[in-house]
């Protein structure tokens, strides 16, 4: 049996003018989920990413973090991997211009702006799996789905017996867990919605299927001290 490292980007530029890229913290949870597969004896038969700068940052700091990650096997990229555009559900749900994310000041981002833009998102979402909305430039969720999981079953076709290292974002990665748990689209919005920057989702394979071992796991974070590691947007 092989085994699919299914991992969530590291903590991206939330509140900022770029929200792709990655910020200090997110670098540092990056490099720590490398040491962690280096401690396990964990090599990759193949990478497999989505488009976005903050999938791709996501992975270099994993292979910063563990020197003979990134030896080696094939990268694919695939559009299939990326995540949906929020800006997009948030104007069709609303039907006008949708609220920026919350600005992060020196402090912080204010708390209960940050509350009600994931109020809404969330609320965006479910119009959306539930076909009530079709954002603009966007796929339904069902081909969202299609295609996330379409991914995987590549990566276990071409490496059926190996390790795949898969970085993604949250809503491919829920749709993904939904898909295999054969629960309801709505399932994969409350999944997606508490999936942890840097997060391992783990799946064992073989040519014909893929199962679920563990989701959201933190295990390169568990024994530190700094609690603020720990994020979500």
């Amino acid at each position: 049996m092989g085994a699919i490292y299914l991992v969530r980007h590291a903590q991206a530029s939330f509140g900022t003018e770029d929200y792709d890229r990655l910020s200090q913290t997110g670098f540092a949870q990056a490099r720590l989920l490398g040491a962690y597969f280096a401690l396990r004896g964990i090599r990759f038969d193949a990478v497999y990413l989505g488009t976005l700068r903050r999938h791709a940052e996501t992975a270099q700091g994993i292979f910063d973090g563990h020197a003979g990650c990134g030896d080696g096997p094939p990268l694919v990229r695939s559009p299939a991997l990326d995540e949906y555009n929020p800006e997009a559900l948030m104007s069709a749900y609303t039907d006008a211009d949708p609220a920026p994310a919350p600005p992060v000041a020196a402090a912080g981002p204010d708390t209960a702006a940050v509350r009600e833009h994931f109020r809404l998102l969330k609320q965006a979402l479910l119009a959306w799996v539930e076909d009530r909305v079709q954002p603009a430039g966007m796929p339904s969720f069902r081909t969202f789905q299609d295609g996330a999981v379409a991914a995987i079953t590549e990566a276990r076709s071409r490496f059926a017996g190996g390790s795949v290292l898969v970085v993604s974002s949250g809503g491919p990665i829920a749709a993904i867990v939904a898909a295999a748990l054969r629960a309801p689209p709505q399932t994969a919005i409350e999944l997606n919605l508490q999936i942890r920057n840097s997060s391992v989702t783990e799946f064992t394979m073989s040519s014909r299927r893929h199962q679920l071992v563990s989701f959201n796991a933190l295990a390169h974070l568990d024994t530190r001290l700094d609690r603020d590691l720990v994020t979500y947007a």
